[in-house]
This record gives structure tokens, sequence and C-alpha cells, in this order.
């Protein structure tokens, strides 16, 4: 049976939650609207203070996920996984409870609407108030919510989150937050109650008490410990995250709301908390743990640019798909793009664990068609070479290069800077091998014929030989011949009359299986026949134009089930899930193989590497659309 009160009453609601503010920015429309001065000005603030508070959660949010200025400041060095992400996906009802009983308050004491700007009494007043009340009471509270049926039915869920984040400072049930509601509320009520309450101090101090709660959450140690040094008594009047991370942790210490003297007074201070502190705060200069594997991608678009955790870590928790709320964040991302064109260098973005070992995304600041600008090209080889460089000096084992990042005509699938650097202990992977072998793994075993665009690339190249060899036929899209020729060499010589050349869609009117490596327009995929299907190994990802057709999404794997801190889609990809060539890498050193995979496919390793695959735990993702193809 569901404890009383530890449900709220409209999580039900979904989105539709929202609509609880309806009344209040109808109330100020209308009156904007239609009266001559703006009445009730009481419904403007309390809905300014909401945005501002959910503004002060989400700015804490997006400082603790960059990782680039944070990874050496993180307290616990876990990552926020899937999980934890939707336990705390209603992290912001505390605040419409407190719209609510705001409104209620203006309601019955109307006198509430005509408090002055400022008076300075009232900041006196409230800080004493706090302390002498809000404090002791947070404390005590806390404490009992810590016994045995309260912390079960109530507080376990707080404590639920095994890494503090901002989003967890407001992730407790109804009651808790009603207890909340009286410990913020007692100072402002008493300072009014005095005649000395005043608009700035409401908007002061509800926004203190949420940059206080949030800043304890953080996982980021901000406060440097040389202040508590020089100056011995803050350390009892103002908490750190390392503090009450502690309570996360040790749950039976550090109870305090902001002020640690209550903690001593409680005798409930853990006694090396300011010792921890120091040494988290002092590491701080020193580079953190070294990762195993690194994954070097790069941003697509502009719009996609945004869908990582420091700007909306939900958002970045979901496939990427365009959304209406990220348009009026578009030109703001677009000058981003600019200063990072301008001035920039390879960045840390996401991290996991897999079996003990540390995976870090990498990104190169540069977006997807800088790749196509001829004079771009060195400029961003020279970023590619020098976060190769950077993993080399740092011990890292496997560096994979994400899709544009190994382009041929770029750098030759990364042999340009195996070539230059060949003393490299990092080893150098494109991933394409295992890329082959995703893609050959969902074509059917009784298909005997493919049409194949970007058949003269490394991947092309790679499915043809291979596929000529199951005595597969191959429709090889291109208008070289000669590249077309120096391909069908390369096939044992009873297999290489299945390769064909064919310079026109039309050719692959009657061909089923479609393998598209090379984007191709709403116009050349209607050559196809009805009931074809697309598998694809280009980015961005071609339109879903045919709903006589199915579409294969772009190759990927899913990673292991024991992996940890995984809280983030890598673009369209459903969660858990990574492109292959992301994939290759984790299988190359889980093998601990030692060779740079550069250049051209190995075709006689597609198998070993498959194989390599799927005894480390990892899946293919598709075999819906094995089923799917089937049929056909």
């Amino acid at each position: 049976m569901v404890a009383p009160l530890s449900t709220w009453p409209w999580e039900n609601l979904g989105l539709f939650k929202y609509l609880l503010y309806g009344p209040l920015a109808a109330k100020v429309l209308y009156s904007w609207i239609y009266e001559d001065t703006l009445k009730d000005l009481w419904c403007l603030h309390i809905l300014l203070i909401c945005a501002l508070r959910g503004l002060i959660h989400q700015l804490w949010s997006s400082y603790g996920s960059m990782l680039f200025l944070t990874r050496n400041r993180r307290i616990k060095q876990q990552g926020v996984d899937f999980k934890q992400i939707d336990r705390e996906w209603d992290w912001d009802n505390f605040i419409i409870l407190q719209a609510l009983l705001a409104s209620m308050a203006c309601l019955i004491f109307p006198s509430l609407d005509g408090l002055p700007l400022w008076n300075s009494k009232g900041f006196i007043a409230l800080f004493l108030l706090h302390v002498t009340i809000s404090e002791p009471v947070y404390y005590w509270a806390h404490r009992v919510f810590h016994e045995s049926y309260l912390f079960t039915h109530y507080h376990s869920l707080h404590h639920s989150s095994p890494v503090p984040h901002p989003f967890t400072a407001g992730h407790a049930t109804f009651l808790e937050h009603l207890v909340l509601c009286v410990v913020i509320g007692i100072p402002m009520t008493g300072s009014v109650l005095m005649g000395y309450g005043s608009t700035s101090m409401i908007y002061s101090y509800v926004l203190a008490f949420d940059f206080l709660r949030c800043l304890g959450h953080s996982n980021v140690e901000v406060v440097p410990h040389e202040i508590f040094n020089k100056l011995p008594f803050l350390r009892y009047l103002i908490h750190t995250p390392t503090y009450h991370s502690l309570h996360h942790t040790e749950m039976g210490t550090n109870f305090c709301l902001f002020m640690p003297l209550f903690d001593a007074m409680g005798k409930t201070l853990k006694s090396n908390s300011w010792q921890i502190h120091e040494k988290i705060s002092s590491d701080s200069a020193k580079y953190g743990r070294v990762p195993d594997f690194v994954f070097l991608a790069h941003v697509v678009d502009i719009t996609s640019a945004m869908h990582v955790p420091f700007v909306f870590r939900s958002f970045s928790s979901i496939p990427f798909s365009t959304r209406i709320f990220l348009l009026p964040l578009w030109p703001i991302t677009f000058m981003v793009m600019l200063i990072m064109w301008a001035w920039s260098k390879t960045f840390l973005i996401t991290f996991y664990n897999l079996r003990g070992r540390l995976h870090q995304t990498w990104a190169v600041p540069r977006f997807g068609f800088q790749y196509f600008l001829p004079f771009a090209t060195d400029g961003i080889n020279k970023h590619i070479e020098e976060a190769i460089l950077r993993a080399d000096r740092m011990g890292v084992k496997v560096i994979s290069l994400a899709a544009l990042n190994k382009n041929e005509a770029l750098n030759g699938g990364g042999t340009l800077f195996v070539d230059k650097h060949p003393d490299l202990k990092v080893r150098v992977v494109h991933g394409n091998t295992l890329t082959a072998a995703v893609i050959l793994n969902e074509i059917p075993e009784d298909v005997k014929e493919v049409f194949l665009t970007g058949a003269t690339s490394k991947l092309g190249r790679a499915i043809a030989l291979y596929l000529c060899r199951r005595r597969v036929r191959v429709l090889m899209l291109t208008l070289s011949t000669e590249r077309f020729q120096k391909i069908q060499k390369e096939a044992p010589a009873d297999c290489q009359n299945y390769l064909v050349q064919v310079t026109k869609y039309q050719a692959a009117q009657n061909c089923k299986t479609w393998i598209v490596g090379k984007w191709i327009t709403p116009r050349e995929q209607s050559w196809a026949p009805s009931g074809a299907h697309f598998h694809q190994f280009v980015v961005p990802p071609i339109l879903a134009f045919r709903r006589d057709c199915t579409y294969g999404d772009l190759a990927a794997m899913r990673l292991p089930d024991d992996v940890e801190g995984l809280g983030s889609c890598e673009y369209t990809m459903e969660r858990g899930v990574v492109h292959a060539c992301h994939a290759g890498g984790v299988v190359h050193q889980l093998e601990g193989w030692t060779h740079h995979e550069v250049g051209a496919i190995d075709v006689d390793r597609i198998d070993l590497v498959w194989e390599a695959a799927l005894k480390h735990g990892l899946r293919p993702v598709s075999s819906t659309v094995n089923k799917q193809d089937n049929s056909l």
C-alpha cells in the first residue's frame, strides 16, 4: 500500500501538469491586454520566480555536465545513468507546489501585493529567522526522515539517486516538500508579519535557497579549501558539495540544510568532512583517471549540437529528433558554432564505465558541413591529430574515429596519422570492420541480389567483396569503371562475375535490397520496387520517403548489459546503443588487439570482429529488421 502523501497529486498528468500555471498566466495576460495597468502583480511575480528557479537548476545542471570543465572536480566519479534520469524526470514538482501555496497566500492576504521593493530590515530579520528556526527545523526533520518507517516510505526516494545532481535536490516525495515549504516559508512569513517584508527579500531568499541546495547536490566541488584555512569559522556556516555528498554516501551524518554548525551541535558531523573536501579541492589541479578508450566524435548539425547533457539532460537521454523547443536556441547555437570555429579544441562530452574500464567520448569542435569545405580540411585534421597525440600522451589504449573524422578523402581513414606518427602507443581505429559486419549480418541469407550505392567507398568495397564471396550478385552504382575494376580484381576469380557495375538507379528497379552508402534523394528512392528495404551507412540518414518500403537505422550495436553510468543517447540511437564504429573501438580495446585499424577494411577480419563483439556481450540492434526482410 502506498504511504500517505508519498506521491504527487499530479504525477499522472505528464506535461499537462504545467497547465497548473495556467490561471496565473491567464490573469497576467488579461490584465496586460484589457486593463490600463497591470493589476495583481503577485501573479507575475510568482511566474517570474518559478521561471528563475527552473533556470537556476538548469544552469547548475549544465555546469555539472560540462565535463571539460568539471571532470577533475567531480566528487563521485560514477556517471548519472538512464535509471536516475528517469526517476528524477519530474524534479520540478516542488516548484509547482510552492507556486500554488504562494498563490493561496496572496489570495488570502491581499496586502502581500503591496509589499515595497526594498527594506533592509527585512533581510536582517530574514537571516535571523532562517538561522534560529529554519535551520534547526530542517535539521531535526531531516533526522526524523532517516528513521526506519519514514525513510523506507518517503526519504529513500531522494537517496535512490546514486550520484547527486542539481535535479536530485528537488527529487523527493510530496510530504517532504510540504515540510520544506514550512522551512522556506517561516523566514519570509515572519519578516512580513514584522512589517519588514519586501519584494526583493522574497526573490533573494527563494533564489538563494535554491542556489545553495543545487550547490550541495552538484557533485562538483567549487568551494576552494583555502577559504576555510584562512577563515576557519566559515566551515560551520556554509556547507560544500563534498560535505553534502558525504551525507548521500553514509546517510548517518551531515544532516544540515546549509550550516554544518547544527551537525556539530547535534553530534552528527562527519569528523573528516573538511579533510576530504580539501583533498578533492586540491586534486582538481591534477588530471583525473586516464580513459582506456576514447570515441572521437563530431557535431552533425546545429540542431543536433543541442543534444548533449550540458544543454538539456533529459533531452540528451532520448534519441535525437528535432523539437520545437530547440528553435529559440538555434541562433545561440549558431553563434557558438562560429566561436568554436574561430577558437576551440577537442573536448570531453560524456563517459561511461564498462567492466572497470573508463570509456569517454570526445568531440572535434566542427560541424558536419565544415568537413566538405576544402579550405577547412587541414584545420580538421589538425584537431584530430592533436586529439590522437593527447590520447597517446595520456596513456589511452584505443581511440576510435567517428563518421566524418575518418573520411577517406580527409585522412585516408586514419592512415594519415598512423603514417605520420609511427611510434603511437594508442591504437587508432576507424571501426568500419564492425560497421561492415553489422550491415552484412542484417542481410538475410536467402538474398541473392543487392543494390549498393557508395560502392567504391571503403565500406562499399568491403561489403561488395564479402557478398560476392557468398555468391550474392552486387549491383555496384559507380560512374568510375577504373575503380570498379580495381575492386572486382580483388575478388576471387570465380566470384568476380557477381560484381556488376551499374551507372543508373533504374538498374535496381527490381532489386528489393538496397544498401545505401551515399545519400540519395526521394526521387532516386522512387526507383526501388514496392517492399524494398533500405540498409544504410550514410550520415545523416536518408529520409524515409517511401511508405511502401522499410528503412534500417545506421549500423549500430547495443552495449553490454553491465555498462555503468551511461545516461545520454548517441545521436538518433536508442538508449544503450552506439554507432558501429564506436562499438568497433570498444571491441578493439576489450580484445586487447595491438594493431591499428585504419585505411582499407580487411575483408578476412569481418567475421572475426563480429564474433569478438558477440563474445563480449555487444548485440545487434536490428533483429526485427531481419524478420522484416525475410518476409519480403
